[in-house]
């Protein structure tokens, strides 16, 4: 054979995988850029609207907002009262109950009871426990589920929040909010499916870019930070000198280099690519008229607060939450730190309440008069719990709690959650849980559930298995759904 027809006529192995993916790669673009693709319901390619060909259960709920309130909110002083540490407060913790126990930084130390100075009532018809630093969700106890029996793997905050946040302490892995966007893809093209707001009124634990990012599924499915100050979105404003006409025609040629780039190698990178630039357009529009809440009334600023008019605070993020609920955002991430909670228990957890206990509950009463509670789940919840020993002294005004993992309070509202319920008990000391065990594996399961999927179904390959936010792991609990 002639070695010019030779080379004419014969590719490598990388051009032959490059061009048989460019079918697969090209029907992923155009569901990227057909609006009419962007449904739970349709059948779309990894890497595009959502992978889920039509519910795999009836679903109750159409998106999730998470308060994840970062370093560990003690459940001693919130939503699980012992009356017994308070009557041993000070005195030796039993060694039957701590004995070969992981510990975070009391492990080895001498260990002690440790009660709280503050009081707890029953509220509601559901005549939950609510502690008087959180007079504001003791109101709306009654649409809530609070869950006294959550347990986790993990003991120190960077594991504990990646476990919380992706199912696994593994760093890399995708997060709760990307499964989501990955699943059920997007409601609102102009609009990240995945939007995180972090609270600036104090500074606790380190917030890692990772705790909201995709790993290993398309970078489409990431989350997309919206900030306080400055533009909301990095670089979404057209620079000095550029006007829209401008950034859509130089949009059209970067468009045309991707394009052909794309048809020669099919790599889905690419159309991801090719999508976000086109987001980053239409989101110069959609994310001031957002961010902008001037034309909220004065009644919803009065439900949340005076902070609600303060960007970056707990309240402002609970009323952007809110907003972009409205516009069917997929899965809304609220962080709020200082939880972390060694020393001075007392005045922290005060402040922390203050800044948190108001814009919460008006979340809940806000989505509820909008009738939009019954389809959007709301979940609060920290990493892990604190311990029922003390930690620093044992004095009850400047008491702290070191990490606790095998016992925490939750709670969840809204999306098909029952409401007006308790569930789950732990023993006398609060230390072990005793009655119906919620592992963060299983209120996964269950949120998938309610929004129409199914954990076990929900997979994505990667080096040789499949993955699943649920691992191998995960369980339904029909005790919290009505």
């Amino acid at each position: 054979m002639d070695p010019a027809e030779n080379s004419a006529t014969t590719m490598t192995r990388r051009q032959f995988f490059g061009r048989s993916t460019t079918g697969i790669g090209t029907l992923a673009l155009a569901s990227l850029l057909n609006q009419n693709l962007i449904t739970p319901t349709a059948q779309a390619l990894p890497g595009t609207g959502g992978i889920v060909p039509g519910f795999h259960v009836r679903p109750r709920a159409k998106r999730i907002i998470f308060l994840f309130m970062s370093g560990g909110p003690s459940q001693f002083e919130t939503f699980d009262p012992k009356p017994k540490l308070n009557e041993l407060s000070g005195k030796p913790m039993p060694k039957s109950l701590t004995e070969d126990q992981r510990l975070a930084q009391l492990q080895g130390k001498e260990l002690f009871c440790m009660g709280t100075k503050f009081k707890f009532a029953k509220h509601g018809n559901v005549q939950a426990d609510v502690s008087d630093l959180l007079p504001y969700t003791a109101q709306v106890v009654d649409d809530l589920t609070i869950i006294r029996s959550m347990q986790t793997d993990a003991i120190n905050h960077d594991p504990a929040v990646t476990f919380f946040q992706c199912g696994t302490s593994q760093p890399g892995r995708p997060t709760m909010g990307s499964w989501m966007s990955y699943g059920l893809g997007s409601a609102n093209r102009d609009l990240p499916a995945f939007v995180v707001l972090v609270s600036n009124s104090h500074v606790g634990q380190n917030l890692h870019t990772r705790y909201w990012g995709s790993g290993f599924l398309p970078s489409i499915h990431q989350g997309v930070r919206f900030r306080s100050k400055g533009d909301p979105v990095l670089y979404v404003s057209n620079p000095d000198g550029i006007n829209r006409q401008v950034r859509r025609r130089i949009l059209d040629g970067i468009r045309q280099v991707n394009q052909m780039k794309f048809e020669s190698i099919g790599d889905p990178e690419i159309a991801t690519r090719i999508e976000q630039y086109e987001m980053a357009y239409r989101m110069q529009a959609s994310v001031p008229e957002l961010m902008d809440v001037s034309d909220e009334p004065d009644d919803v600023f009065d439900l949340y607060g005076p902070e609600a008019k303060t960007p970056g605070t707990m309240a402002a993020n609970c009323l952007l939450a809110r907003r972009l609920a409205e516009r069917d955002v997929r899965f809304i991430q609220l962080y709020h730190r200082g939880w972390d909670q060694h020393n001075a228990l007392p005045t922290d957890i005060t402040r922390q309440c203050n800044q948190m206990d108001r814009p919460c509950a008006a979340l809940i009463k806000d989505l509820k008069q909008r009738g939009m509670l019954d389809d959007t789940i709301v979940l609060w919840s920290g990493e892990f719990g604190r311990t029922p020993m003390a930690q620093s002294n044992t004095e009850l005004d400047n008491y702290g709690r070191d990490h606790h993992m095998l016992a925490f309070s939750a709670w969840v509202a809204g999306g098909g959650f029952k409401a007006g319920t308790l569930y789950g008990a732990t023993d006398e000391f609060g230390y072990q849980v005793i009655k119906d065990p919620v592992h963060v594996h299983d209120l996964h399961a269950t949120m998938l559930h309610l929004m129409g999927i199914d954990h076990l179904k929900l997979t994505y390959r990667f080096q040789g298995r499949d993955h699943r936010l649920t691992d191998v792991h995960g369980n339904v609990i029909p005790g919290l759904i009505t």
